[in-house]
């Protein structure tokens, strides 16, 4: 016999284990390790986006131009240059991945630089971030070597008054949680469109900022460049945001120039980060709009997925080193006309960076990350091909998503659980199979879902979890094999030979006639002109009929966790169970009946002459849930008074004229719906009387119409109670002028009126049928 209690407790430690170990610290690095390193690894490189180029600050680049291979030593006019001839190309952002910190040796180098940043429009720069707690000084010595800087080379006539007044050093940004934003020369960030830090961890590199929390979310350099580059679909951006939101379109400048790229972000951030409604409204819109363009699209798509998503990003890497189209610098400085329409630059994101082609290379440039793509050989992707990476993802929108927490969890979870159940319930033999088969199916479906769209399933804890399942699981049925031995032994060791015992042990059957007592709700309803539809239609016709007709009443059952016990002609019997009176069972069982008459309605007006008027009992009580039957034929069904008292219900809807008709038990704790009451009812073949309530309609839908026909019936029904025939027939005939098919009404005015003339000798209230 299984020891079912035990089992389960053991599979739920299983799954259990699995949801803690991921929410530990550890976890999280386990599967980003191990299990995202495989997807990569499994998918492979990928082609990278063509709207991303890498200009390569390398050592070729070195050796064509006579220079040093530290960048910090290049002439800052070559610079210059290169973005006039970036600009000529047609490339719509410039990022450099460079540091301009202090002065360059020669002042007239960073007033070039500064003027051709200024006359391009679209340069963005990075900019480092600090932790001040580092040094108390750091504030002072930063300041003092730019004013020394400035002095000696005579540069930073070009900061208006108010900026000398209050400080170039650190651009006007608040000091925020101990980070300050290291300053760039004045002359060149001026020039510069907007500049943004970039923060990567030196140890393995799998996800990004988009914004920096920690600094009062900064956007990082990507999410700028992003800004940038989305300036050509500015106009429709602005007319989108008109539409769905007048007032806040006004917060924003209306035209691209003279725009504060900085400031623009902040607004956009905090406005979409805080208002989900908004940017589905926005995704909504744009998504009719005709006017704007499929490129324009793209770009507004990737400015609301990255404004209203979250502030931290996983890489999608695309390959290995410089998969990632690059560019030696001195290939593009050198092009002329001819070779810059070949170096197909227009329209593109450029970013400027080292990025070593060799090892040796990259062990003298040293701005290289450990990514899942490290080469064999040791070269490692740079920086500037990173950031290049996140600012594609952005654009194409083709980040690595990993589900949410809430998914995450149940995944690990669940597979834990039913893996540890497969284990402890079946054969060994069969549990590892179908185990097997099992993880199996879940890596093909979480590497086809990375694959295909980029969404991450934790892989590693599952596959731990197969094996700890399997480990209790053997464990557990040793443990028990071992007790049953021992007490089968004990009990029929003198009488039985050894052989027998076990073939009994493996043999032994389940009881096929078990049940249990339940509380419960039942649901019957029967279909008006189903005799006369049997009579014109033939048998075929009829069942198929009778089969669409099935379908309407099964599926609200099924949505609302019910369960179809008995299908007879044109009737159908339904439950729902639980150990105990639960509100929630009979909050589904109602909201099924209405949904029900609701598709009833559908289908006959989809049906023509065919149609099938439904009347719906519900009723609550005890129930006993099991196989009954004998021999070799069994059914699984609810026994009890109850299934009776609902068939009777169901049946006074002919005396009514109602639809649905359910006993006030069923409402017990209930308040959202909208019923009308129809007094103490005593049921045909019934010695006791049940309170009967018409369900209208939940309570959120239910008309001004309605709420009225129920309020005037209630007062009405009072009368009538209390023996005020003639009160009682204002109040139904009232009805009756607005809703003269009224059936309650026209019942109870009937009752009314014959009582007027002939008062009945003993009054209880009671309301008596004369048949089922």
């Amino acid at each position: 016999m299984l020891n079912w209690p035990k089992r389960f407790v053991i599979a739920l430690s299983t799954g259990l284990v699995g949801v803690v170990v991921y929410l530990m610290p550890v976890g999280l690095v386990i599967e980003e390790e191990y299990g995202l390193s495989w997807l990569f690894h499994l998918r492979g490189a990928m082609s990278a986006s063509a709207d991303v180029i890498v200009i390569a600050v390398d050592q070729s680049s070195a050796s064509e131009l006579n220079l040093p291979l530290n960048p910090k030593e290049w002439p800052r006019d070559r610079h210059a240059d290169l973005i006039d001839k970036l600009v000529a190309a047609g490339a719509e952002v410039i990022s450099f991945d460079l540091r301009f910190g202090a002065c360059g040796r020669r002042p007239e180098s960073d007033e070039k630089l500064a003027h051709a940043m200024s006359k391009a429009g679209n340069v963005v720069l990075v900019e480092r971030l600090i932790d001040s707690r580092d040094t108390d000084s750091f504030p002072y010595q930063t300041e003092k070597k730019l004013d020394d800087c400035q002095t000696e080379h005579g540069i930073g006539s070009e900061l208006d008054d108010t900026k000398k007044k209050e400080g170039f050093s650190f651009r006007d940004y608040p000091r925020l949680v101990g980070i300050w934003r290291l300053p760039i020369l004045p002359i060149i960030a001026d020039a510069a469109r907007a500049t943004a830090p970039f923060i990567l961890p030196r140890g393995s590199v799998t996800q990004y900022w988009a914004f920096n929390t920690s600094g009062g979310d900064i956007p990082s350099l990507p999410s700028v460049m992003l800004q940038v580059f989305a300036l050509q679909a500015y106009d429709d951006f602005v007319h989108l945001l008109r539409i769905v939101d007048p007032l806040l379109a006004t917060q924003i400048p209306a035209s691209q120039h003279d725009l504060d790229i900085e400031d623009l972000m902040f607004t956009l951030r905090n406005v979409l980060a805080n208002n989900a409604k908004l940017a589905d409204d926005m995704q909504y819109e744009l998504d009719r709009s005709q006017l704007t363009s499929h490129g324009n699209k793209k770009i507004i798509r990737a400015l609301l997925n990255l404004y209203s998503g979250s502030e931290t990003r996983y890489l999608n890497f695309y390959g290995p080193p410089r998969t990632i189209r690059t560019i030696s610098y001195h290939q593009v400085l050198h092009s002329d006309a001819a070779e810059s329409e070949q170096l197909d630059l227009k329209g593109k994101a450029v970013l400027v960076g080292v990025s070593a082609d060799s090892f040796s290379e990259q062990d003298e440039l040293r701005d290289d990350y450990v990514t899942i793509f490290n080469q064999s050989d040791g070269l490692q992707i740079s920086g500037v091909e990173i950031a290049a990476t996140a600012f594609a993802n952005l654009l194409d929108d083709r980040p690595v998503r990993p589900i949410p927490l809430i998914g995450t969890l149940s995944i690990l979870f669940l597979s834990g659980f039913m893996l540890c159940l497969v284990f402890l319930v079946l054969p060994d033999r069969s549990a590892v199979l179908i185990g097997v088969i099992l993880v199996l199916l879940y890596g093909s479906g979480a590497y086809y879902l990375f694959k295909m769209a980029h969404v991450w399933l934790p892989i590693v804890i599952p596959l731990a979890q197969m094996l700890l399942a399997c480990g209790a699981a053997l464990l557990l049925k040793y443990v028990e094999s071992v007790k049953e031995r021992l007490i089968l032994r004990e009990a029929f060791g003198k009488y039985v030979p050894e052989q027998v015992v076990n073939d009994f042990v493996n043999n032994a059957g389940r009881e096929t006639t078990s049940s249990q007592l339940l509380y419960g709700i039942c649901m019957d309803t029967d279909a008006d002109k189903y005799t006369e539809l049997g009579g014109r239609l033939s048998p075929t016709e009829l069942r198929l009929l009778m089969n669409d007709y099935y379908a309407t009443l099964f599926k609200p059952v099924k949505q609302y966790e019910g369960i179809v016990s008995d299908v007879k002609g044109d009737a159908m019997l339904a439950i729902w169970a639980a150990s105990t009176a639960l509100s929630f069972q009979r909050r589904q069982a109602c909201f099924a009946a209405l949904e029900i008459i609701k598709a009833v309605e559908h289908f006959n007006r989809n049906n023509g002459e065919f149609r099938l008027p439904t009347r719906i009992g519900l009723h609550a009580g005890e129930m006993t849930l099991g196989n009954v039957g004998a021999m070799h034929h069994y059914e699984y069904r609810a026994v009890g008074d109850i299934v009776n008292t609902t068939n009777r219900i169901q049946g006074a809807n002919k005396y009514f004229k109602t639809r649905l008709l359910l006993s006030k038990a069923v409402l017990d704790g209930l308040d959202d719906f909208l019923v009308r009451p129809l007094g103490k009812i005593l049921l045909s073949g019934r010695s006791i009387p049940i309170e009967l309530v018409e369900l209208v309609a939940p309570k959120e839908e239910a008309n001004n119409d309605q709420i009225w026909l129920c309020e005037g019936f209630t007062n009405g029904l009072l009368a009538y109670e209390s023996q005020d025939w003639s009160g009682a027939c204002d109040h139904f005939l009232e009805i009756l002028q607005v809703f003269p098919d009224d059936g309650p009404s026209h019942f109870f005015l009937n009752l009314c009126q014959d009582y007027r003339l002939i008062p009945p000798q003993s009054w209880s209230g009671i309301t008596r049928l004369p048949g089922k």
